[in-house]
């Protein structure tokens, strides 16, 4: 217990407080849950394509989100859901995740007629954009606005925590290990979770993730070890929940386009 406080004391020292979403841990996990379901056929082209793995290009868009070519996917990264849950196409029409993940599929249904500069880039738009879609600060509610939360008196973003802190706190796994531990779903239950559009994931995130606003309040000071504790408990299932989905859904997606 008093190990994972002052790892998080740590950290703080070395960390910023911008949020990117998930981090590069989790961003790894995911593309690498993802590659272990991709058929073989999709693993062959995108390979061909990238001459790499997906999970070397899987936080590609939080380091070039501010280069001059891609400044127009800064606001891609999260997403706006209604009253009832449902994706929001009215909040941040320019650019959201959801919209950058539909517009890029719809790009890549064609991928053969496209120069392989195109092709190569709109892969690490989803390989990222599917990760952030599931991270759980990416999902913007209607009346929930962002806040702080404190830790031992350190000022800490709750958009921050959930793109980095939750990992950090209680697990450093590679992302091989990630999909060790956590990829054991049945066929049935993968078909379960892929199924349907990315409009409906992004709906199930919604409903899921609300409940992170339960775990912490505004301005809320955590004191001690134990009521840090209080508070990691549950969010770690919670953030491997949602890593474990955005592979799964991250497979799919690309062995509907490539496979």
């Amino acid at each position: 217990m008093k190990k994972t406080y002052f790892l998080l004391i740590a950290l703080l020292a070395l960390c910023s407080h911008t949020a990117w979403g998930w981090g590069k841990m989790g961003h790894d996990a995911i593309a690498y849950i993802a590659e272990c379901h991709l058929t073989p056929k999709a693993k062959k082209t995108i390979e061909r394509y990238l001459n790499t793995s997906i999970v070397h290009y899987a936080s590609w868009m939080d380091a070039y989100r501010f280069e001059e070519p891609y400044a127009h996917t800064s606001l891609w990264h999260t997403a706006w859901v209604d009253e009832n849950n449902n994706y929001d196409p009215t909040r941040k029409a320019d650019g959201n995740a959801i919209k950058g993940i539909e517009d890029t599929m719809e790009l890549l249904r064609d991928y053969k007629s496209l120069d392989d500069s195109t092709v190569v880039v709109s892969i690490k738009y989803l390989v990222h954009l599917v990760g952030d879609m599931h991270c759980p600060t990416h999902v913007k509610y209607p009346g929930i606005k962002g806040f702080n939360i404190y830790v031992d008196g350190r000022k800490l973003n709750y958009h921050g925590v959930w793109d980095s802190y939750v990992l950090d706190c209680n697990v450093r796994w590679s992302a091989i290990e990630f999909q060790h531990i956590l990829d054991r779903c049945s066929k049935r239950e993968i078909r379960e979770i892929t199924a349907g559009t990315v409009r409906d994931w992004f709906r199930d995130c919604a409903v899921y993730c609300r409940q992170i606003y339960d775990l912490a309040q505004p301005e809320q000071h955590f004191k001690s070890p134990d009521v840090w504790e209080d508070f990691l408990n549950p969010a770690l299932p919670i953030a491997e929940r949602q890593i474990l989905y955005a592979g799964y859904r991250l497979a799919a997606l690309l062995n509907e386009l490539f496979g």
